[in-house]
């Protein structure tokens, strides 16, 4: 098989591109990167992305790939080695769990939106929930299944990140009393490949990109002196 060339289009605070990036770095696969403000999309954009999301992945230029679990599945598959298990249904398992993971990242995007005390509390409590059921599932030991790195793994990285910047300016303790999840956590913030999924200003990034929403968590940010 031929040496391909990957281009990925990229948005700096997206967890889906994050997830696209882990497994670039984990594969060890060559790609260049452009990043683009989906604010005021470039017309080039708009004709390689049919849903307008990103990321967008270019293979040679010429094909086009899009959403995020596809994108990673390609780069998984056309390189030696696996992210997946082996196994059938452990590999089914971790699919399972990894549409879970992006439940949880359209509950905390209605969580930065929320607009009142209230509603900010009720969703975060939901997501908290999420995690107790994940913590039933979680291996304990560094990663989702044991010692060994997934792409599961690679979807959890970006969510864990979100709550690093939340811990910034509000105590939510939303991994109170959820010893295997923050186990979980520790161990990804400290992955190699999910520290270079996004550039050092990220947290600074992310904290202006929510003190624009004119949300609850813009409050927060605000009472915070951020």
């Amino acid at each position: 098989m031929k040496q391909q060339n990957f281009h990925l289009v990229t948005h700096a605070l997206c967890p889906y591109v994050q997830r696209s990036i882990i497994t670039l770095e984990e594969k060890s696969i060559v790609y260049t990167r452009t990043d683009i403000d989906l604010a005021n999309k470039p017309t080039w954009f708009k004709q390689k992305s049919p849903m307008g999301r990103v990321p967008v992945l270019l293979v040679d230029e010429n094909r086009t790939l899009f959403e995020s679990a596809i994108i990673c599945e390609y780069l998984d598959e056309v390189t030696p080695g696996s992210l997946h298990p082996t196994d059938r249904l452990e590999k089914a398992y971790h699919r399972a769990w990894i549409e879970f993971g992006s439940g949880i990242l359209q509950s905390i995007a209605s969580l930065y939106n929320a607009k009142d005390s209230a509603s900010f509390h009720k969703i975060h409590a939901e997501i908290h929930s999420k995690f107790r059921i994940i913590e039933g599932e979680v291996s304990g030991t560094p990663f989702f299944t044991g010692e060994q790195f997934h792409l599961i793994d690679a979807v959890y990285g970006p969510i864990f990140r979100y709550f690093d910047v939340f811990d910034s300016f509000t105590d939510l303790n939303t991994f109170t009393n959820l010893p295997k999840c923050q186990w979980w956590r520790s161990a990804l913030r400290q992955r190699k490949s999910v520290q270079q999924a996004v550039a050092e200003n990220y947290p600074a990034h992310l904290v202006q990109f929510l003190k624009n929403r004119d949300s609850y968590t813009s409050q927060l940010i605000l009472t915070e002196g951020m």
